[in-house]
């Protein structure tokens, strides 16, 4: 670990530098392969916006000044147990953390300042610290004493997407190489490497290959789809005969249960043979939309009431938010949208990483069994509901 020098060197270049161009805080031949592919990729990267005009998606510059090295003597030893998951409020973040206390690790949580508290991390028995990816002298006192680091945060929909997809994401790798972390779990995205006219996924891309540079040992995991996003998607809305929206592509998913992407996670995480590599999880079959729908539908004993949104409409209204500054990172959100909706798979072979982590595939939850457990669950606590008030009306 750093010494507490190091952590005030870091706190005060972080207040007199921005988040992507932090002092360097790491060697500087350690960002040249960054600093060249972020001169030529991100700043170069272009959409053509209606009319035929040239709109850069983003322009990022990792490089930084030189400056005096900082202080990087080593501190007191952490232990291997020692963890912060940065995102633990997530969808998939709060999974990691469970998962983690259950297996004896200490889990710290880098939350923002919030009206509403992240409570239920604290009692499930986290440490939560306060602090903020597009605020960098916010970081490094919340990783003393940390060996680990995984990260599933990304931001939130209001925020442009470089914020802290991007800057925050450097900014936070920074810090941790200067503090010694001894390791980094990023998660990344199947595919982000083919699309670099999506903002997302090339920040993605960009963001495996910084950390690569950066010489922190480390596991990059992308990921295909969460199949906990599929219930607020389809199963809600088709029990609230509401209506459903879906498009007329052809793209397949692979969906997977956050709950096993954790337990994977943390297989990769004590396996020496899985460091520096990049691996892909993706779950036992590729579903369609249409596939997701009609089986939904199946368990749920109902129709839904499908919107269909032609891709043609998507891709117009894409090209039409770029035409307005304030309506750009909505346009690099459809962008992403428009991939999903195309014909894609987004899947990957996992017998060779079952293989390298000592998973039996039989035990990867299907989305069928799923969605079958919750319809099922949810059911049966509607038919209850549905009992507690005819008695209520017979006693009345």
């Amino acid at each position: 670990m750093a010494s507490s020098s190091t952590i005030n060197t870091l706190v005060l270049n972080s207040h007199t530098q921005s988040p992507v161009s932090l002092r360097h805080i790491i060697s500087s031949n350690s960002l040249t392969w960054s600093q060249r592919l972020l001169s030529s990729s991100l700043s170069h990267s272009s959409l053509r916006g209606v009319g035929g005009s040239v709109k850069p998606l983003i322009t990022c510059n990792a490089g930084a000044a030189p400056v005096a090295a900082a202080n990087l003597a080593p501190g007191t030893p952490v232990r291997p147990t020692s963890i912060m998951v940065i995102g633990a409020t997530g969808t998939l973040g709060r999974q990691v953390v469970r998962r983690a206390l259950d297996e004896g690790y200490d889990v710290r949580c880098l939350v923002r300042p919030r009206p509403a508290p992240a409570d239920f991390l604290r009692d499930w028995g986290a440490t939560v610290v306060n602090g903020d990816l597009t605020k960098p002298e916010t970081i490094p006192a919340t990783l003393v004493g940390v060996h680990t680091i995984i990260d599933c945060a990304t931001g939130r929909p209001e925020e442009p997407i470089k914020t802290v997809d991007w800057e925050g994401k450097v900014a936070l790798i920074q810090c941790a190489k200067a503090m010694g972390i001894q390791k980094y779990v990023f998660f990344s995205i199947h595919n982000c490497d083919k699309h670099p006219e999506v903002p997302l996924m090339e920040i993605k891309y960009c963001t495996e290959k910084f950390l690569q540079d950066s010489g922190i040992n480390h596991v990059v995991i992308r990921l295909c789809g969460f199949m906990q996003g599929l219930i607020g998607q389809y199963a809600v809305p088709i029990l609230e005969e509401k209506s459903v929206w879906g498009t007329d592509a052809p793209t397949r998913i692979a969906y997977m249960d956050t709950q096993d992407i954790a337990r994977l996670t943390f297989i990769a995480l004590r396996s020496e043979k899985v460091n520096g590599k990049l691996l892909t999880f993706a779950g036992p079959r590729a579903w369609t939309t249409q596939e997701v729908i009609t089986l939904c539908e199946r368990l749920a004993g109902q129709d839904a009431n499908v919107t269909t949104v032609p891709v043609s409409v998507l891709k117009f209204t894409r090209q039409l938010t770029r035409c307005f500054e304030w309506t750009n990172d909505v346009a690099d959100r459809l962008a992403f949208s428009e991939i999903l909706t195309s014909d894609t798979v987004f899947s990957v072979p996992m017998n060779e990483t079952y293989q390298l982590l000592g998973v039996d595939p039989k035990d990867i939850l299907t989305l069928e069994k799923y969605l079958q457990d919750y319809f099922s669950n949810i059911l049966k606590k509607l038919k209850d509901l549905k009992a507690q008030s005819k008695q209520s009306d017979f006693y009345i």
